[in-house]
C-alpha cells in the first residue's frame, strides 16, 4: 500500500506524494493557474496535470533523481548540469508569457524591498551586521534593468529532474513569468558554484557572472527571515547563511 509523504509544508502551501502521484495543495488559487499554464505552454519537459479541483493539483511524478538539493553535494554528472543549462536556455527563448509573473520586480521596487529586508535581519539579530552589508554590496550588481524572459522563477537544483545526462522534468512552476534570466540561472547554481561552468557551458551564451552571484546574495538576504518563520533552516551547512558567508 502506498503511503502518504509530505514533501515540503507550510502556511502557504503543502505539498504530499502518493506512489507516482503529487498532490499540491495551495490556498492561492492563482499560483496553481499559473502552474497549469506555464506547463502548457514552455518548450521543456514537465509532469503530466492529472487533474485539478481547486485547492488541489495532481500532477505525475517526473523519471530521472533531482539535479541536486541544496546543503548536499550534487551526484548528477557535468554533462547533467550542462543539460540542464541547455533546458533553461529554451525557455528563455519561448515566447513571453501573457501573465507579467509574481516574484521578479523592477529594480527600484527590489532595491527598497532588498534594503528594508537587510534593515530587519540586523535590526531583530538573525544575520550579523558585517554579514549582511557585505551581501548587500554584492546584491547591488543585479539591480539593473533587464529584458524580461521567460523565467521559472523558483529554479532550484531540485526542481530539475535528470536521468543520466538528460533533463527529463522541470517541476514547480507556480511562480513563473516574464523575469531575469541571470536569476533563474543563479537560483538553479545557489549552493552549487562548482557547477556555475557546466551550467553556462550547456547554456550558450556570455553570461555576466557577477550579476549571477549577486543574485546569489539577494536571493539569499531576501530569504533568510521568511525561511526561519516557516520552519526551515538556512544556517543548515551549504544552504543560504553559508552561501552569504562565502561572499566575505
Amino acid at each position: 500500500m502506498d503511503v502518504v509523504e509530505v514533501v515540503v509544508a507550510h502556511s502557504e502551501r503543502a505539498t504530499l506524494r502518493v506512489g507516482d502521484v503529487f498532490l499540491k495543495v495551495d490556498a492561492d488559487h492563482a499560483r496553481i493557474d499559473v502552474e497549469v499554464e506555464a506547463m502548457a505552454l514552455v518548450p521543456v519537459p514537465t509532469p503530466e496535470v492529472l487533474w485539478r479541483r481547486p485547492p488541489v493539483l495532481a500532477i505525475a511524478a517526473v523519471p530521472g533523481t533531482a539535479l541536486g538539493r541544496l546543503g548536499q553535494p550534487s551526484t548528477a554528472s557535468p554533462a547533467a548540469w550542462a543539460a540542464a543549462g541547455a533546458a533553461v536556455r529554451q525557455l528563455h527563448e519561448a515566447p513571453l508569457p501573457p501573465w507579467p509573473g509574481r516574484r521578479r520586480r523592477g529594480p527600484d521596487e527590489l532595491a527598497a524591498e532588498l534594503d528594508g529586508e537587510c534593515e530587519l535581519l540586523v535590526a531583530n539579530g538573525v544575520l550579523p551586521a558585517d554579514l549582511v552589508t557585505r551581501n548587500r554590496q554584492v546584491a547591488e550588481a543585479a539591480i539593473r534593468a533587464w529584458t524580461p524572459v521567460f523565467a521559472h522563477g523558483d529554479l532550484q537544483a531540485e526542481h530539475v529532474f535528470v536521468d543520466g545526462d538528460e533533463v527529463t522534468g522541470i517541476i514547480d512552476w507556480s511562480e513563473a513569468g516574464r523575469g531575469d534570466a541571470l536569476f533563474d540561472l543563479a537560483t538553479l547554481t545557489l549552493g552549487h558554484e562548482e557547477h556555475l561552468g557546466d551550467v553556462i557551458a550547456g547554456y550558450g551564451t556570455d553570461v555576466d557572472l557577477d550579476v549571477i552571484r549577486a543574485w546569489w546574495s539577494l536571493r539569499s538576504l531576501l530569504g533568510v527571515r521568511w525561511l526561519v518563520e516557516h520552519g526551515f533552516d538556512p544556517s543548515a551547512p551549504g544552504c543560504e547563511v553559508d552561501v552569504l558567508r562565502s561572499r566575505m
